[in-house]
């Protein structure tokens, strides 16, 4: 519950809480590896000079980019031409190695995720030339790993963590960042890379300015400009179409509902992962442009990759997400529609109010209706273009009750299809569907048990919601007593680390920490129960 702190001196700032101000960006340095490299980075990915796409993308240039690329063009045709040396020779990567950070045994969850905090720290500073990093003005804390960036929606979930361990220095600098991508780019881009800013993500920007308004860290007041224009980057062009039509994140339903996707300005590989994708369009029937836009709107939703985008549940190149209108995303504008009107109430701005409460209520009525499948008693996703709901039952189903808009009885009736269908051994699954992708079974993500744990909470449904968190810390617990680390994601059928998916499993890692280290502040018996397992069991 927002508690509006000093609403009498509110103004729409461009400057937030000590934010200090970069100099415009050129327009240079916003072009993608794909754009500035051209025929050399197509070479580069298709020919994997490196185990992982994503290095090369992440590098920096040792000289001018454009005489690397002139000195390519007038030596790849020559006898004995080397594509790694001449790569190796001219580029750096910057991914750091996993062996640099060991850490000590013998340290609890807590200390453990606590000191982690400023291993994954970046400071503004700390800025490779022209690179594909974009800049930011404040200190920030990446996921860990190949993550050497920071992602929308994991920084709510870090920020949790913050919270829990006292760093309010980082969640302020953090939330500051955002509103600096927000004002410079218009949203917040899926990360601060170049290859990013054709996407956002699940846009949680109103849940972090609520958390500083329960930490009494800033104002949500100063960022009322930002959520606004965040608003209107999802709602581009809404205005203009009818019944039927969709243009970038909107699509007008044939009984006028405007509702949202996922989407991407782009239609081609995704750059970090540009020859799966080559690969995946060439396993399809359809036009490639098609499935490279799915895909990328695949990366948009954080879900990357899931069943839940498929059409055949098996078949990675079936994937049709902006066909799909995705209930979690619709929830979380649902929310940041509430928080915005009632943010102008308090800027003393009452038609702006009445007007996004009338969008959040017309948006809460469409959910209801397209949503909600009355015979299984579920929140679904919805197909647009066939018009009917999607079939497989997945951990979105309950982030209406995150976001509040549920009636008591549909979250009954959801709290009993999740205790029965998506209660794994280790949470809350994420999917049915095993497949090898990484957001489908039998993986967990931290992310999704917070928001289980929330939104079950906000209806009373305490048992369920408690389970839930036992089951996830004792996973994540088991986890850390034979690695002495938290990864990604968690195999939830064997309390083991999580598979699947396009590259190897990642250690660090920012939500994981972050809805851990929260977790065990609201459930202080599992530090008790790990100390004992530790005890009984030295070796393990």
């Amino acid at each position: 519950m927002l508690r509006f702190l000093n609403p009498a001196n509110w103004l729409p700032r461009k400057r937030y809480c000590g934010q200090r101000q970069l100099p415009a960006i050129p327009a240079g340095e916003t072009l993608t590896p794909d754009d500035r490299y051209q025929e050399l980075f197509v070479e580069v990915q298709m020919q994997r000079v490196y185990p992982d796409g994503k290095i090369f993308v992440d590098c920096s240039p040792k000289h001018d980019p454009d005489q690397i690329l002139a000195d390519y063009r007038s030596h790849r045709h020559r006898p004995g031409f080397d594509l790694t040396k001449f790569v190796h020779d001219n580029f750096e990567p910057q991914h750091p190695d996993p062996r640099d950070y060991v850490s000590p045994g013998g340290r609890s969850l807590p200390d453990h995720i606590d000191a982690l905090w400023d291993v994954l720290s970046r400071q503004p500073d700390d800025h490779p030339y022209s690179s594909s990093l974009l800049p930011l003005p404040r200190p920030y804390v990446v996921p860990g790993g190949r993550f050497c960036e920071i992602y929308y929606w994991d920084t709510y979930f870090t920020m949790l963590g913050l919270a829990a361990s006292g760093r309010r220095d980082l969640m302020q600098t953090m939330a500051d960042n955002f509103a600096y991508l927000i004002q410079t780019y218009g949203h917040v881009p899926n990360g601060n890379r170049t290859y990013y800013l054709g996407r956002s993500q699940p846009p949680l920007f109103a849940y972090i300015v609520e958390l500083f308004e329960e930490q009494d860290i800033c104002r949500a007041l100063d960022y009322l400009p930002c959520l606004l224009r965040e608003h209107a980057y999802w709602m581009a062009g809404v205005q203009h179409l009818q019944p039927g039509e969709q243009r970038a994140h909107a699509v007008r339903l044939d009984d006028g509902s405007v509702l949202n996707r996922y989407w991407d300005e782009r239609d081609t590989p995704r750059e970090q992962s540009y020859r799966e994708d080559v690969l995946t369009a060439r396993g399809s029937n359809r036009p490639r442009h098609e499935v490279f836009r799915d895909t990328r709107a695949g990366a948009a939703c954080g879900w990357d990759f899931s069943s839940r985008w498929f059409g055949d549940p098996q078949d990675m190149a079936t994937i049709r997400t902006t066909k799909i209108l995705p209930v979690d995303l619709n929830c979380f504008l649902y929310k940041l529609e509430c928080v915005i009107a009632d943010l102008s109430v308090h800027a003393h701005h009452p038609d702006n109010a009445k007007t996004f409460r009338a969008r959040a209520d017309a948006r809460r009525e469409a959910i209801d209706k397209f949503f909600w499948n009355h015979e299984r008693g579920v929140y679904l996703d919805y197909d647009w273009q066939i018009k009917a709901l999607r079939q497989g039952l997945n951990a979105a189903t309950i982030i209406p009750l995150f976001c509040k808009l549920a009636s008591a009885q549909q979250a009954k009736s959801v709290a009993a299809a999740v205790r029965a269908q998506l209660l794994d051994p280790g949470g809350l699954a994420t999917t049915l569907v095993a497949n090898g992708q990484q957001w489908d079974q039998p993986n967990g993500w931290a992310p999704l048990q917070w928001i289980a744990i929330v939104g079950l909470k906000n209806y009373g449904e305490h048992a369920l919601a408690d389970d839930i968190a036992d089951r996830w810390l004792d996973t994540v617990a088991a986890v850390y007593r034979r690695h002495s680390k938290l990864v990604e994601k968690y195999d939830l059928r064997s309390a083991q680390p999580g598979g699947g998916g396009e590259y190897a499993l990642q250690d660090g890692f920012g939500w994981t920490n972050g809805v851990t280290r929260c977790l065990l502040q609201m459930y202080p018996h599992h530090l008790a129960n790990q100390a004992r397992a530790e005890t009984d069991n030295p070796s393990a």
